[in-house]
C-alpha cells in the first residue's frame, strides 16, 4: 500500500495476492476428497487426502491475514468503520450460507430424530443466526462443514478491534509475537491430552466425544489461528514482495514440513494437527505465495484462480449435495456411472462456479448497495 493512501481518506486497494486463492481452490478441493474418497487412491499424495481437516486451521490463518492485509491500514489510521465492514462481511458470508441452507432441507429430518426437541428446536433457531457453533453437539448441525461459519463470523465481529493493536515494528518483536500466538493456540490441545477428559484410549478424525466436539467445533480454540494470520501480514510487510529467494525457501519450507508431518500419521496427536500445530508451517506457505516467485507463480495459474474464487461456495455446499447426488443416483441416472468420483466432483465445482456468479456476486451487490456497505 503506498504512502498516498495511508495519509489520505482515499484507501488504495491492495493489490491482488492471487496465489493465495489458487491455494484456497486447491484446499477447498482437499476438503471434498477429505470428505468423499479413499485416501489410499492419491497414493504418495494419500496423508494430506487423510488430513484434510487441517484444511481449517488453514483458512482461518488466511481470513486473518487477508483481512489485515487489506483493512490493517485503515484500522491504524482510525478510518476503518466497524459497521461497514460488519455489513460488507455479511454480504460476503451470508447469501451462500442461505444456500446452504436452503439445501440442507432433507436433514431437517434426520435432525430431529437425532436430537431431544429442545436441542432440535435450539438448533433450527441458533443455525440460521451462525450461532450453533457455540454448542458443540448442535455444531454440524443441517450441514457439516457450516460448523465453520459460525467461527468466521465471530472472528469477522472482533477483526476492528484486533486490527486496531499495535503490532511491533522489528522483526524480532514481531516474531516472539507469532511464537506465544502458537503457545496460546497449541495449549488447548496440549490440556486435552494431558486430562483426557473423554476418557479415549486414542483420538483420531473418527473420535468421539463432547470435549474434543467442543475443541474441534467451537470458535474460541481456532482464534489463536486467526490472530496468528492478523499478525502474519505484519511480517509480510517487513519482507520485501521481491525478496525471491527467501520468500521461495519459506514457501518450500513450509509445504514439506506440512507432508513431512502429516507423512508421520498417528505419531503426530490429532489433537495438535488439527488446528494450531501447522501454524507456522502454514505462516510460511502464506509468506512464500504472497510474493514473487516461482512457485507463487504456479499457484497463480489462471484455472486455479478461477475456482478458486468459487472456494467457499465449494466448502459450504459440498457435502449435502454429494449426499443428494448418491441417493438420487444421479450419475447413474445420466450414464456417467463409469466416469465416478470424478464426474461428481467435476460437478460439485460447477455447482459452485454457479452458486458464485448466480448466487454470491449478485447478491452481494445488491446487499451491499441496500446496506450501504
Amino acid at each position: 500500500m503506498t504512502d498516498h493512501c495511508l495519509l489520505t481518506t482515499v484507501h488504495c486497494k491492495p493489490n491482488r495476492l492471487n496465489a493465495l486463492t489458487g491455494l484456497r481452490c486447491l484446499a477447498a478441493f482437499d476438503i471434498v476428497l477429505f470428505h468423499f474418497s479413499n485416501p489410499r487412491d492419491f497414493g504418495f499424495f494419500a496423508p494430506v487426502v487423510n488430513s484434510g481437516y487441517i484444511v481449517l486451521g488453514l483458512f482461518f490463518l488466511l481470513s486473518g491475514f487477508v483481512l489485515s492485509y487489506n483493512y490493517a491500514g485503515q484500522a491504524r489510521a482510525g478510518t476503518l468503520q466497524a459497521t461497514r465492514f460488519w455489513k460488507a462481511r455479511f454480504t460476503r458470508l451470508y447469501p451462500v450460507y442461505l444456500l446452504s441452507l436452503l439445501m440442507s432441507w432433507r436433514m431437517v429430518a434426520p435432525e430431529y430424530g437425532a436430537h431431544t426437541h429442545t436441542m432440535f428446536w435450539t438448533g433450527m433457531a441458533l443455525t440460521p443466526l451462525l450461532l450453533q457453533g457455540w454448542i458443540p453437539s448442535l455444531a454440524t448441525f443441517l450441514n457439516t462443514p457450516a460448523w465453520a461459519m459460525p467461527t468466521e463470523g465471530f472472528f469477522y465481529l472482533l477483526f476492528p478491534w484486533l486490527a486496531k493493536i499495535k503490532r511491533p515494528a522489528r522483526l524480532s518483536p514481531l516474531l516472539l509475537c507469532l511464537a506465544g500466538v502458537w503457545a496460546v493456540g497449541l495449549a488447548p490441545g496440549l490440556v486435552y491430552m494431558a486430562l483426557n477428559p473423554d476418557g479415549l484410549a486414542h483420538v483420531d478424525r473418527w473420535s468421539w466425544g463432547e470435549w474434543l466436539q467442543a475443541l474441534k467445533y467451537t470458535p474460541l480454540p481456532h482464534l489463536a489461528s486467526f490472530v496468528f494470520g492478523i499478525l502474519l501480514a505484519g511480517l509480510d510487510d517487513i519482507l520485501a514482495r521481491r525478496t525471491g529467494f527467501l520468500r521461495l525457501a519459506l514457501g518450500l519450507g513450509g509445504f514439506a514440513g506440512v507432508f513431512g508431518l502429516l507423512a508421520l500419521g498417528p505419531l503426530v496427536p490429532y489433537v495438535l494437527l488439527h488446528d494450531s500445530l501447522l501454524m507456522p508451517l502454514f505462516g510460511c506457505i502464506v509468506l512464500g505465495l504472497a510474493g514473487e516467485n516461482w512457485l507463487a507463480a504456479a499457484f497463480s495459474l489462471r484455472p486455479l484462480v478461477f475456482v478458486g474464487e468459487a472456494s467457499y461456495c465449494l466448502y459450504l455446499l459440498h457435502f449435502n449435495a454429494w449426499n443428494w447426488m448418491r441417493d438420487a443416483q444421479l450419475t447413474a441416472r445420466l450414464g456417467l456411472s463409469r466416469f465416478d468420483p470424478w464426474i461428481s466432483y467435476a460437478l460439485l465445482l460447477a455447482l459452485a462456479l454457479a452458486a458464485l456468479y448466480m448466487v454470491e456476486k449478485p447478491a452481494q451487490k445488491k446487499l451491499r448497495k441496500w446496506l450501504g456497505a
